[in-house]
């Protein structure tokens, strides 16, 4: 055993009991490897601790960390701690978030503190206790800012003045905790600033309702000037009171980002149908479209620069959902395996079929694989860039079991070889025929003798 230690029988058993609960790491069990560091009084105070953790879900790879960082909880009653562990799960908080809450913030399993939150969220109503996310969130804060329930009630009765409905109050609290950090008239600026581009009450509970991050963001040093940015570029402010009430995230866009997915829009090279597409709801809409995958991109791994070098190299991204483009990127890393940043080299990946292409090649090309059929290494490139043919030509039609993986396409892709036109063409091209006369045969006979 990595700790040694020498006394009764009892002790012995502790020792071994935590052996058996925790597991080993770096080759150091979880107890300290340093036995004059600890007395018996505190070896056992850590094991009935980790077991408590434990049984309220938290992992045993963590238990080691988190008492490490957190001495300060050893020094509290067990039986506290575990009523402030009931007192969560009271509150409806799910384990893996009270996990969570409890690793981020130890704090929030002081006794004293909880029993007075317990107090406070029910006379706070209904608002407050109906999403657990919420409380998890407002219990942080208020450990780490000192915030108490009465602080908590008044911000509340603010929201409530403003005239926003209990699940727009719910969704703030949940998308944009920390207004209850922030002063009454903080709050005001922000309702005023959207007030003055003509959106009403009903508009505002609105878009507090959809996009919650507003009410974080400064009006004089973030709002003002991306408003200023549209009127620059040419958008007129019904027009966008429009598109914020459409797309409240739209507020969302950094000071300077629009013009650059407008600069990247207006140089797109593609088919005129795959441009209507990407405008069909407007400039505006399009160059928000334009950010929204490059943040997707971004947060696959690729830099800015090269997002917008994929966009531009495969436009139909833009005209595409998001979330079809997720899942493709998705597919590409847990699945087949590549890095996303393979996208700059191969960006035909999110555009062409994913049903029809991505998945039949892939499927051929990890059989082949398998059956030990592939000389060389397998490339994003060599999957995708070969025309529907090539790729028959080359990996299918020398292997005949490969036409089940191919799907019904290769069938299609041997029709496709033999000829070029549709069948039936050919009639079109047949010399029309016509009846022979009496008058026709007399004059041939008569041609025919002449002849002789």
């Amino acid at each position: 055993m990595a700790i040694r230690i020498l006394g009764t029988r009892s002790n012995h058993h502790y020792i071994t009991a935590a052996s058996k609960l925790l597991p080993v790491e770096g080759g150091l069990r979880f107890l300290s490897t340093n036995p004059g560091s600890w007395n018996q009084t505190d070896y056992r105070k850590q094991i009935s601790l980790a077991n408590l953790l434990q049984r309220y879900g938290f992992p045993p790879s963590q238990l080691q960390n988190f008492l490490s960082r957190n001495r300060f909880v050893l020094n509290w009653n067990l039986q506290d701690v575990e009523r402030s562990l009931g007192i969560l799960l009271s509150l409806k908080i799910p384990r893996k978030s009270l996990v969570s809450l409890v690793s981020d913030c130890p704090g929030v399993l002081d006794l004293k503190f909880l029993k007075k939150w317990e107090v406070g969220f029910s006379n706070c109503g209904e608002v407050a206790v109906f999403n657990p996310s919420v409380i998890k969130t407002v219990l942080e804060l208020s450990r780490k800012f000192s915030l108490d329930p009465g602080g908590f009630k008044s911000r509340l009765r603010v929201l409530k003045g403003l005239g926003f409905s209990e699940g727009t109050i719910r969704r703030t609290l949940e998308g944009s905790p920390r207004v209850i950090m922030m002063k009454e008239s903080e709050v005001h600026k922000r309702v005023e600033f959207l007030s003055r581009i003509g959106i009403g009450n009903d508009g505002v509970d609105w878009v507090l309702y959809s996009f919650p991050e507003v009410l974080g963001f400064g009006v004089e040093n973030r709002l003002m000037p991306l408003l200023n940015e549209f009127e620059q570029l040419g958008f007129n402010q019904e027009l966008v009171r429009k598109e914020i009430l459409a797309v409240p995230r739209i507020l969302g866009m950094e000071v300077g980002e629009l013009s650059k997915c407008l600069d990247l829009l207006r140089s797109l090279k593609c088919r005129e149908p795959i441009k209507l597409k990407i405008f069909s709801n407007g400039e505006l809409r399009a160059g928000f479209d334009v950010k929204l995958r490059i943040d997707c991109l971004c947060r696959h791994g690729l830099t800015h620069r090269e997002a917008f070098k994929v966009l531009w190299k495969e436009p139909r991204v833009i005209a595409y959902d998001l979330e079809e483009t997720d899942k493709r990127i998705h597919y590409l890393v847990n699945t087949m395996g590549f890095n996303a940043r393979c996208l700059v080299e191969v960006p035909e990946f999110l555009g062409v079929s994913f049903e029809k292409q991505i998945v039949p090649r892939y499927n051929v090309i990890q059989y082949l694989h398998a059956k030990g059929g592939l000389g060389d290494e397998v490339g994003l490139k060599d999957i995708i860039k070969p025309s529907r043919l090539r790729f028959y030509n080359f990996y299918v039609k020398p292997y005949p079991e490969c036409e089940k993986l191919y799907g019904r396409f290769s069938g299609d892709v041997v029709k496709g070889s033999k000829s070029q036109h549709p069948v039936g063409m050919w009639k079109l091209f047949k010399s029309p025929s016509y009846s022979d006369s009496k008058e026709d045969v007399t004059n041939m006979r008569l041609f025919m003798d002449s002849l002789s």
